[in-house]
């Protein structure tokens, strides 16, 4: 197996780490079927726990990454890292306006917490995307002859987003749950919020110079779209729960584990 993919082209390398980190998406997605009974502490202590998630993702594998691949290409980074990630939070707020809006026309119950999770799923979606072609550049450099390109720190990045995609799966189908989703919809869409992952590492790994120039933006942007969710979403939502300290723990945790893990595989 291990021969197989070595001897693999680049593009099937690429295909199959990225098949793996959304394999992982899945996992994470298929937790809500061990809660028989949706537990509203359970969920905003998850909520909680995501928020860490996606506030350290957003440094440690988004801005961080951005910002010396700007570096690297010569650009001026606080400039393109910026933008990138003011225009990510504020798509997210046109979003969240314009959800509401068509929401509030089909007379949706509970238009607050359904609005929620759209804005949940689009926000993980949107930030697999520059994941994926993160992943795709990395093999592309290989075949570029890049200094430094290597497969084993190819497959070591898809490893570290795989990981990473557990709770993001989770954080897509426990909300959508609690908003009365059925199990299998919930994991459904938990589910669909990765597979924009080997499409874009694909597509990252065919245009991989012409990536590595707008890459900076895309992480940055992504990175936008997700401290917007976790701080007008998540951390509210969580903090609305009597205990509103351990929910600020397991927001802390969240942070924390999520970045042993990205310092870990990087």
């Amino acid at each position: 197996m291990i021969n197989f993919y070595i001897n693999s082209s680049i593009y099937m390398q690429v295909l199959l780490a990225t098949i793996m980190t959304w394999a992982i998406t899945a996992l994470g997605a298929a937790i809500v079927y061990f809660f028989k009974k949706v537990n509203g502490t359970i969920l905003d202590a998850m909520m909680g726990l995501s928020a860490g998630v996606m506030i350290s993702a957003s440094f440690w594998s988004l801005l961080n990454p951005a910002i010396d691949f700007a570096n690297e290409l010569g650009i001026k980074a606080w400039l393109i890292v910026s933008l990138g990630f003011l225009i990510g939070s504020l798509i997210l707020i046109l979003g969240d306006i314009l959800f509401g809006k068509i929401l509030e026309k089909r007379k949706k119950k509970n238009i607050k917490g359904l609005k929620r999770s759209l804005m949940l799923i689009f926000s993980i979606t949107l930030h697999n995307i520059p994941e994926g072609l993160a992943i795709g550049v990395a093999f592309g450099s290989i075949a570029m002859g890049v200094p430094g390109a290597t497969l084993t720190s190819a497959f070591m990045l898809a490893v570290g987003v795989g990981i990473q995609n557990f709770p993001e799966g989770t954080a897509v189908s426990l909300p959508l749950r609690r908003e009365n989703f059925s199990r299998t919809k919930s994991f459904i869409y938990g589910m669909m919020s990765g597979i924009v992952e080997p499409i874009a590492g694909l597509i990252g790994c065919v245009l991989v110079i012409y990536v590595r120039n707008i890459l900076p933006f895309f992480l940055s942007f992504a990175a936008g779209a997700m401290i917007y969710v976790a701080v007008s979403e998540l951390i509210p939502e969580s903090q609305n729960n009597k205990h509103k300290n351990l929910m600020s723990l397991f927001t802390i945790l969240g942070f924390v584990i999520m970045m042993m893990l990205d310092v870990a595989f990087s």
